[in-house]
């Protein structure tokens, strides 16, 4: 966990990327009304540091210890305990690495930096962030990109002011199974037909809130210096209002994203309940219920998301469903899976699994009850589905994706940040994206508390 810093010594995007000649020559990548300047290349190692090395950082720590050519030279926490822990661990891997309390102090001392990862509370990613852009450095800065829009706004402009790439750690937007489902099974296939809902959950079971050693509590002073009214705060910030949003943007932000990714588009309005029902000592609700519209290029879809924190039952997962067929996605591979419905002939998806797309379960489902064989066959199919008990669902045949992808799951987009600074790549999730899903997850806390649908307005969604 790190904050504000005092001496210590211790390929796919929302949008389409589109290079014009003038901006080719210019050295400048288009994305539709965004121009990100492209890094010049730069071979050797890449010099890193770090901001924040509580959990976060300390995943995205290790993440970075499997790829190759990136050295850290700095970690930076306000913490002793976690400082000194992600200091040990960089050390003890061979990096060169320096800890800092104070992240404006690394900032002035470590001249040569090519990139910072920004892995600190909410509140304070602004701040981090902006202050390296400034510096001239690029910056990977985890989700949420801030719990203040105005502030997340601050970040997009200053990227775009200081011509240094930022990445925002919307990791699936770099895995290959979803870049797979985007571009091949819904874009270009269109296997599902057309989307018309989707369905996202992040359930955990009841976890009790953090403590710390006694020997390394802040102090009242230092616990003021950096925002905090105490060690609890400190250690539980995603609780508080003034740290974070919450659940639903702790971990509904990751799935939202997707949501306007997969249907082309951000979200119309949403309407949402919730409350602190659980943890009475919390700010923010334990559980949120909420219901986007999304004006598609087809028409209307709705997706439907839930996070609970009392319960783990079903855990973590996307649905994306379709008149042809459904898309269940999940970072844990076991939740992965397409399938069929029984209007589509099975020829059809042969083919596509003839060409690479998908491949058969080996464990699939029993065929439907009353299948469509062919389109000859189509009268024949909707008189036996009209016999059909309607009490009965058919079930749907399965199929898999033919994605080897074993990496922890921020690597690949760790991996795109550090190719994209050698000047070999574009971003996954640009800022401009980055604000799009703040803007759409934030409202979800609004429209609890207004008790009311709320609409995006175009302008919203804009910098």
């Amino acid at each position: 966990m790190a904050q504000n810093m005092t001496n210590g010594n211790s390929k796919m995007s929302r949008r389409n990327f589109l290079t014009s000649t003038a901006a080719a020559g210019a050295g400048l990548m288009v994305a539709g009304n965004r121009i990100v300047r492209a890094q010049a290349p730069k071979t050797g190692d890449l010099q890193i540091a770090i901001i924040g090395w509580g959990a976060q950082g300390k995943v995205l720590t290790n993440a970075c210890l499997k790829i190759p050519d990136v050295k850290f030279r700095g970690v930076c926490d306000i913490w002793e305990y976690s400082r000194q822990y992600g200091y040990g661990t960089l050390k003890k891997n061979g990096h060169p690495v320096t800890a800092y309390e104070d992240y404006q102090e690394m900032l002035a001392k470590e001249k040569d930096l090519d990139a910072v990862i920004v892995a600190t509370p909410d509140f304070m990613h602004a701040d981090h962030t902006i202050a390296c852009l400034k510096a001239g450095i690029n910056v990977y800065c985890e989700k949420e990109m801030s719990n203040d829009l105005e502030k997340a706004k601050q970040m997009v402009l200053t990227a775009r002011e200081t011509k240094k790439l930022l990445q925002i750690g919307h990791q699936r937007r770099s895995n290959p199974r979803y870049i797979h489902a985007a571009e091949k099974l819904i874009k270009e296939a269109k296997l599902f037909g057309r989307l018309t809902n989707a369905y996202g959950q992040w359930n955990r079971g009841v976890v009790e809130d953090l403590g710390s050693p006694k020997r390394y509590e802040l102090t009242p002073e230092q616990l003021k210096k950096y925002g905090y009214g105490s060690m609890h705060e400190f250690r539980n910030w995603r609780w508080f209002k003034k740290f974070g949003g919450g659940p639903i943007v702790d971990l509904g932000s990751h799935q939202i994203d997707i949501f306007a990714w997969f249907f082309g588009t951000n979200p119309s309005s949403v309407i949402a309940g919730g409350g602190v029902d659980y943890y009475k000592e919390h700010e923010w609700y334990d559980n949120v219920m909420a219901i986007y519209e999304f004006a598609t290029a087809e028409g209307t879809a709705r997706a439907l998301y839930q996070t609970l924190t009392t319960t783990s039952n079903g855990g973590y997962y996307e649905n994306f469903m379709g008149d042809n067929g459904t898309l269940s996605l999940s970072e844990n591979v076991k939740r992965c899976a397409a399938y069929r419905e029984p209007r589509v002939a099975e020829e059809v998806w042969d083919g596509w699994a003839k060409k690479g797309f998908i491949e058969k379960a080996k464990t699939a489902a029993a065929p439907a009850t009353t299948p469509a064989t062919a389109p000859a066959d189509a009268d024949k199919a909707k008189e036996a589905a009209g016999a059909t008990d309607v009490r009965e669902s058919p079930e749907l045949s399965a199929w898999t994706f033919p994605i080897e992808f074993t990496k922890p799951y921020h690597q690949p987009h760790l991996e795109n940040f550090f190719d994209a600074v050698r000047g070999k790549g574009k971003l996954n999730c640009p800022a401009e994206i980055g604000y799009e899903t703040a803007v759409a997850v934030l409202k979800v806390n609004e429209a609890v508390a207004a008790k009311k649908m709320l609409e995006f307005k175009p302008e919203e969604v804009t910098v």
